[in-house]
């Protein structure tokens, strides 16, 4: 099954000169983890997460209004094509340690692929699980 068949067209993406607090607003609002950092040509630059937001915004004691999403986005990506398939977007979220990924097609956000995505569609199902249990066992070890 390919990214394309499995993937959120629906993309609620920010621009690099908002402020982190609009970005957590989005965030709260649309039930997200992550917001692509977009040019005004929507080229993506980066993405933000609720957790870029609390350790470089607030718990450096940042004013969160005041704080360009550019100044705590992250820059370096792994993305997915539409034409990619379920099986290779497992293998990178593994590899990057992450839950969600941007599909990109011509520079451009198309979508957004979430292990969630994956899990829904039964045939990934298995191998969704055994992913979040690697990324999450991760994220316990490094504490």
């Amino acid at each position: 099954m390919r990214v394309k068949d499995l993937m959120s067209r629906h993309v609620v993406s920010i621009t690099p000169e908002e402020s982190a607090a609009l970005a957590a607003r989005l965030l709260t609002r649309h039930n997200l983890g992550v917001l692509p950092v977009c040019a005004q040509d929507g080229t993506l630059l980066g993405v933000v997460t609720d957790r870029d937001i609390i350790t470089r915004c607030v718990a450096a004691s940042e004013d969160a209004s005041r704080v360009p999403v550019q100044d705590i986005m992250t820059r370096e990506l792994e993305t997915l094509s539409p034409a990619d398939r379920g099986e290779e977007a497992l293998r990178r979220m593994s590899r990057c340690q992450v839950r969600r990924l941007p599909v990109v097609e011509d520079g451009q956000v198309v979508g957004m692929l979430s292990l969630g995505d994956l899990a829904r569609s039964h045939r990934y199902e298995a191998e969704a699980a055994r992913t979040l249990c690697d990324i999450s066992g991760n994220v316990v070890r490094r504490k």
